[in-house]
């Protein structure tokens, strides 16, 4: 085991960012120690055939490979005829990311020989055997997320090119302590991965945990006392007794009420993850409206269907006035509902399934659902004052495991924190690691 403690004595590295670094350490410049190279672009052309080549496309050191030295097992692709090929022991870094992903621009650590990489990854090669590329990769995962920041240049995409990175300094201690940071970092950062695992497996349970709560209680009801039904719908089953199905043309009217022109109405939009909100709180979504004249007014306890993506989950409740796109179809209750408990029905994965069956078109993303055929859908039709039981059973539970999970995240966040701090804290010298 290692344990950590301060230097005997410090000097200035001459780098604000990086601070006072320990007497004996070294500071260079990455262009002094590192050979440059660059991958070759790889397009989904030259994916074919039935080859087995190993390769790591650009996109990947954001996605499979997005945790600190993960690069381990990079993926088999079919007959990729172009691309560098790595030499091993080298470092990764992605030349591009979007401003939100800055956090993401990691150098990452290959060992294999003989793998293919693609375009858009900057490759650095240590010159000489004194320096530990995965103590490099370690370091500049450090320097090179300030830098990033600092230098890179674009808008949504923001690049960092070899001539930066070249010219950004690097802390070099001796070998033999680049081999105990190494050690060390391996294992607590491979302790810190498999908790943060841990807990996100934890909250994809409890989600799965809040749908199912969801579904059973919208389908089957929450009193399990009472007497049951075949429903006569297959993908319900059975359901209370004193329940009915019923279509949903029978409970909802298609509605056409176009808003004036020059109208001030509250801009309404719906999403597959969120539901409908207004657009100005999420400005960063969609296209901007230069007008909504003609656009479909829309009354609070209305339902918005987008017919091309409503089998995706983008249907939901308005509990806002106002008005939305003549492409989405509205929806209102003939008789008194309680909205929350059809807008949980409606946005159910299996009810999903069943709105896709009743589109129209060739291919998936082509899909539409017109009334026509959503409102042939049977659906199951509680009372009302049960409906308002069911929902109020919902919020409690799920708000019960939404506390849960909000826990857990805030925990995955600390861990994260943790580990990007003892990273920089050990990779430039504010801690000693020491045989204990």
């Amino acid at each position: 085991m290692s344990k950590l403690q301060k230097y005997d004595s410090y000097k200035d590295s001459g780098v604000e960012l990086i601070g006072d670094i320990p007497e004996e350490w070294q500071i260079l410049k990455v262009k002094n120690i590192c050979i440059f190279d660059k991958g070759f672009g790889l397009s989904k052309n030259d994916i074919i055939g039935n080859g087995k080549n190993e390769c790591i496309l650009y996109g990947e050191l954001f996605t499979t490979f997005k945790n600190q030295n993960s690069i381990l097992n990079p993926k088999n692709r079919t007959n990729l005829e172009i691309g560098k090929v790595s030499i091993g022991n080298e470092i990764l870094i992605p030349s591009s990311t979007t401003t939100t992903g800055i956090d993401l621009a990691n150098a990452k650590f290959l060992e294999k020989k003989g793998v293919l990489l693609g375009g858009d990854i900057i490759i650095l090669k240590p010159r000489y055997n004194q320096y530990l590329p995965k103590y490099l990769s370690y370091f500049l995962t450090f320097i090179n997320k300030v830098e990033f920041i600092k230098y890179s240049k674009g808008v949504t995409i923001v690049h960092i090119y070899s001539n930066t990175i070249r010219e950004m300094p690097i802390l070099l201690p001796t070998k033999n302590e680049q081999m105990k940071i190494v050690s060390f970092l391996d294992h607590k950062t491979q302790q810190l991965e498999k908790s943060i695992k841990q807990k996100e497996q934890l909250i994809k349970l409890l989600k799965e945990r809040r749908q199912i709560l969801i579904n059973d209680a919208v389908t089957k009801g929450i009193d399990k006392t009472v007497s049951m039904k075949d429903s006569g719908v297959e993908w319900i089953g059975e359901i209370p007794k004193h329940w009915e199905i019923e279509k949903v043309k029978y409970i909802f009217n298609l509605i056409i009420d176009p808003a004036p022109n020059n109208n001030d109405f509250e801009l309404l939009s719906i999403y597959t993850d969120i539901g409908v909100k207004p657009r100005k709180e999420l400005a960063d979504r969609g296209n901007k409206a230069s007008t909504t004249d003609g656009y479909w007014k829309v009354r609070k306890g209305d339902f918005i269907v987008n017919k091309l993506l409503a089998w995706m989950g983008a249907i939901g409740l308005s509990e806002y006035d106002g008005v939305t796109s003549p492409a989405y179809d509205i929806l209102r209750a003939i008789n008194p509902i309680e909205g929350i408990y059809f807008h949980e029905l409606f946005r159910m994965k299996v009810f999903s399934q069943e709105m896709k069956k009743h589109s129209r078109g060739i291919m998936d993303m082509r899909l539409r659902l017109y009334f026509d055929k959503f409102g042939d859908i049977r659906i199951p039709l509680p009372p009302i004052e049960e409906q308002k039981e069911i929902v109020k059973y919902i919020k409690i539970n799920s708000d019960k495991i939404e506390n849960a999970i909000s826990l857990q995240e805030k925990t995955i966040q600390k861990l994260k924190e943790y580990k990007t701090t003892l990273i920089d804290s050990v990779v430039t010298g504010k801690v000693r690691v020491c045989d204990e």
